[in-house]
C-alpha cells in the first residue's frame, strides 16, 4: 500500500453506535460466548451488540446451557435505541440444518458466510460501528465451497467490495494489554516462510500498522520491533541470510521514510518484560513466533484485529473448540475484550462525524 492510499480518508457515515456480531460456526462456542457474555451484563456492561445468526440456534444452546436469555429478532436493527438492550438482538440468517455443539455441518456453511457478508454490510452502510466475528472453521467452510484462506481475506474481499475507492490490504493483528504482535506470514507451512518474508511484505505490512496504529490505537508515533526470522537474528548472517539480505534493508527503508523502527531482534528475547515496554508492536517472520508469547501472557483475554480495512473488526483470539462447545466451559473473556476494544476503536471515528 503506498503512503498516498494509506493517507485516504474513510468512507463517512453517520453516527454509528452498536457492534454487529457473526455468529461463526454454530457447532463451536462462538454462542456460547456470546451468551455467556450477554448473561454477565450485569456485572459488567457491554457495548450494544446485534448478532448475525439463527435466533432457533441461540435459543436451542442458551437451553442447553442453562442460560435465561430473550431474545429479539430483528431485521434491521434500529439506530435511535436509548439505553441498553433488554433482549439480545438477533439479524435472523437461518440454519439449512439444526446446529449440534461438536458436530460441524458444512450445510450449514452458506449461512455462516451469509452471517459475515451481512455483518460487513452493516458497517459499510454506516448503521453498525465495528464488526465482532465469532470462530470459523476453515475445513467446514471449504466443504461447502469457500475460497478463501481464512476469515482475514474474506473480509479483504468484502471491503474492496463495499469501498472499491479505498485501499483494503487486511493485516493480523493480536493484542493485549501488554503486548501487540502482527505475524508477517500466517497460515503457511514452516517450510515456506523464508521464500514469503520478502522487502515487499516487509515494508507493506510495517506501513499499514504504523498508519492503524496512529489512526485506530491513537498512538502517535508506534514504535515497532521487527525480529529476525534465524536464531539469534542470524548473527551476523552466520545462522542464515534473511536479516542481512532481506529484512536489514527493509528496516533502513522504514526508517528513511520516518516510521520507528528497530531489528532485526533476535526473537527469544524479545518478548520479556523490559523489552516490551521499549516498543508499541512486535513485527514476527511467522505464525507462532507472534502467537505464542501473547497467548502465554494471555490465553484467555487476546483479540484479534485486522488492520489495513477501511472498517474496525476484531475477533476473540481462539478456534471454534468443538470439544467443549455446550459444555458451558467456554470462556467469553476473550469475545467481551474483542467487543469493547472494537468499539473503542471506532470511537474517535464516530465522534468525528457527529
Amino acid at each position: 500500500m503506498t503512503a498516498e492510499a494509506a493517507s485516504r480518508p474513510e468512507a463517512a457515515s453517520p453516527d454509528r453506535a452498536w457492534i454487529a456480531v457473526s455468529m461463526g460456526d454454530p457447532a463451536g462456542i462462538g454462542l456460547d460466548i456470546v451468551l455467556a457474555a450477554w448473561h454477565s451484563r450485569a456485572l459488567s456492561p457491554l457495548p450494544r451488540m446485534v448478532v448475525y445468526g439463527d435466533p432457533d440456534a441461540l435459543a436451542d444452546r442458551a437451553r442447553r446451557l442453562g442460560i435465561d436469555a430473550d431474545f429479539e429478532v430483528v431485521e434491521t436493527p434500529r439506530t435511535d435505541r436509548a439505553g441498553p438492550a433488554q433482549a439480545l438482538e438477533v439479524v435472523p440468517v437461518r440454519l439449512a440444518v439444526p446446529a449440534v455443539p461438536g458436530r460441524p455441518d458444512s450445510a450449514n456453511g452458506p449461512a455462516i458466510v451469509t452471517a459475515i457478508e451481512q455483518a460487513t454490510a452493516a458497517v459499510a452502510c454506516g448503521a453498525a460501528a465495528a464488526i465482532v466475528t465469532n470462530p470459523i472453521a476453515k475445513s467446514v467452510l471449504y466443504a461447502a465451497g469457500f475460497a478463501h484462506p481464512g476469515h482475514t481475506e474474506f473480509l479483504g474481499e468484502l471491503a474492496r467490495r463495499h469501498y472499491p475507492h479505498l485501499p483494503a490490504d487486511p493485516v493480523m493483528l493480536l493484542a493485549t494489554d501488554d503486548l501487540r504482535v502482527v505475524p508477517l506470514t500466517v497460515h503457511i507451512p514452516l517450510a515456506d516462510v523464508p521464500r514469503a518474508v520478502t522487502r515487499r511484505r516487509i515494508l507493506d505490512v510495517c506501513r499499514i500498522t504504523a498508519f492503524d496504529l496512529r489512526r485506530r490505537f491513537a498512538i502517535p508515533e508506534p514504535r515497532l520491533a521487527i525480529a529476525g526470522l534465524n536464531p539469534h537474528a542470524s548473527e551476523q548472517g552466520t545462522i542464515g541470510r534473511e536479516e542481512i539480505d532481506v529484512i536489514g534493508p527493509a528496516i533502513a527503508e522504514l526508517r528513511a521514510e520516518g516510521i520507528t523502527v528497530t531489528g532485526p531482534h533476535s526473537a527469544d528475547t524479545l518478548f520479556h518484560a523490559a523489552a516490551r515496554r521499549r516498543y508499541d508492536v512486535a513485527i514476527c517472520m511467522f505464525h507462532d513466533q507472534a502467537l505464542i508469547p501473547i497467548k502465554t501472557l494471555a490465553f484467555d483475554s487476546g483479540v484479534n484485529v485486522t488492520l489495513g480495512l477501511p472498517f474496525v473488526r476484531t475477533s476473540p483470539d481462539h478456534g471454534t473448540a468443538f470439544d467443549i462447545a455446550g459444555s458451558g466451559r467456554a470462556n467469553p473473556e476473550s469475545f467481551i475484550a474483542a467487543l469493547h476494544l472494537a468499539a473503542r476503536l471506532s470511537a474517535p471515528h464516530r465522534a468525528a462525524r457527529s
